[in-house]
């Protein structure tokens, strides 16, 4: 699924915002990555193409609450429920600021809701939305899930010190002097730093830091569950639920996890398929084998017969020849459709015209009803006869043939 992840600028978007960004082919492997106008940002393709809309670590506010219980994620009053639990931590008023709650969370649990500031999101995406490339879904740069983890990011001038875990999401100035405002569980944590900041944090932070890229860091934003399109900025049920089917497909057919069930599914697959052309071979065989008996059987008992085309046809041409030949009757001759027909017709029935040809014999005249033709037919079958009804006239062949 080829995805577009767009870094959403701290400052008011205008025509010559510059948009870092960063393009997958499969969700997993960067295939681009740079920054453009959002004009000339790269236009995903393919099934499930969707635009990803990065939140910066600083423009959201992590708020931890308990829910009440009968509120959870589509309940009609759950905005009123969350503005109500962060009356008292909001800086700014309630409706200026938009509120997104942990995907999963239930009535009753403790739960993590980001919050930012609503115009500002609102005109980021209107302006992605203007060029073109509408965001399906909104994921902040860093959640609190996972183990712990430190990343610095950003130049030298600016940089930041980013912790976050279950326990949370704190962001602070990349300097000595925040270094005590660190949680406990951050000593072990795994350390992650941009390029450019990686000279100060080993100064400040001295260990062992992973590079990172800031693309690297939004792919990953971009596999969580996290959607912050709730309320004003909710995409269509309908919407969701192809972006959730897009979504899971990609996930079974590139994640690192479900490839030893591919392996195994495309096993099974070249298994089946070599299974079924061998059997196909084997009744080609034997249907062969079958068709040259009959061959060698043809060509044996005629021997004058030099080319076979179909052998069963003309088998049955050489012998109705002999049988002519040496005066031998036949269950198809008239004499015998006759005895037949006479033994098997009911009392004082007796046909107004008779007609004979290629084997079969028409008896006009006899008036017999349905239920009459089906009875005579079965007694006809235990002479190895048959009669079938063809308009007012009876047709009686041998074999039952009709």
């Amino acid at each position: 699924m080829s995805s577009l992840i767009v870094s959403l600028p701290l400052a008011p978007p205008t025509g010559a915002t510059e948009w870092a960004y960063a393009l997958t082919s499969d969700g997993h492997g960067l295939a681009d990555h740079g920054s453009a106008p959002a004009a000339l940002l790269p236009q995903p393709a393919g099934a499930g193409a969707e635009v990803v809309a990065v939140v910066p670590v600083q423009a959201l506010s992590w708020h931890r609450v308990t829910l009440p219980k009968g509120v959870a994620p589509g309940t009609p009053r759950l905005r009123a429920a969350l503005e109500g639990l962060l009356e008292e931590q909001l800086l700014d008023e309630a409706e200026a600021v938009h509120l997104a709650l942990q995907p999963g969370a239930r009535g009753g649990d403790a739960a993590w809701i980001a919050a930012c500031d609503r115009a500002w999101l609102r005109a980021a995406l209107q302006a992605l939305e203007a060029a073109g490339r509408p965001a399906s879904r909104i994921v902040p740069e860093f959640a609190p899930e996972g183990p712990p983890q430190l990343t610095a990011l950003g130049e030298p001038e600016e940089a930041l010190l980013v912790a976050n875990s279950a326990e949370g999401v704190l962001a602070l100035p990349l300097a000595a002097a925040a270094l005590p405002l660190l949680p406990a569980q951050a000593s072990g944590a795994q350390r992650q730093v941009e390029p450019a900041a990686a000279a100060l944090a080993e100064q400040v932070l001295p260990g062992p830091w992973t590079l990172q890229q800031a693309p690297q860091r939004w792919l990953q934003s971009a596999r969580t569950g996290w959607d912050l399109a709730q309320f004003e900025f909710a995409s269509s049920p309908r919407a969701r639920a192809l972006k959730k089917v897009a979504g899971g497909w990609s996930t079974l057919l590139h994640g690192p996890a479900w490839r030893p069930a591919r392996w195994a599914v495309a096993l099974l697959l070249v298994a089946n398929l070599a299974g079924l052309n061998a059997w196909a071979w084997k009744e080609r065989a034997s249907l062969e084998r079958q068709r040259e008996a009959v061959r060698l059987t043809l060509s044996d008992t005629f021997p004058k017969v030099r080319v076979i085309v179909d052998a069963p046809v003309q088998m049955e041409r050489e012998v109705a020849a002999l049988r002519q030949q040496t005066g031998a009757a036949s269950p198809q001759d008239l004499d015998a459709l006759l005895g037949a027909l006479a033994s098997a017709l009911p009392a004082g029935r007796t046909p107004a015209g008779l007609e004979y040809g290629n084997g079969q014999l028409r008896a006009a005249g006899l008036g017999l009803s349905p239920d009459q033709v089906r009875a005579l037919d079965q007694q006809l079958r235990g002479l190895g006869y048959g009669a079938s009804a063809d308009g007012a006239a009876l047709v009686v062949s041998a074999g039952g043939m009709r």
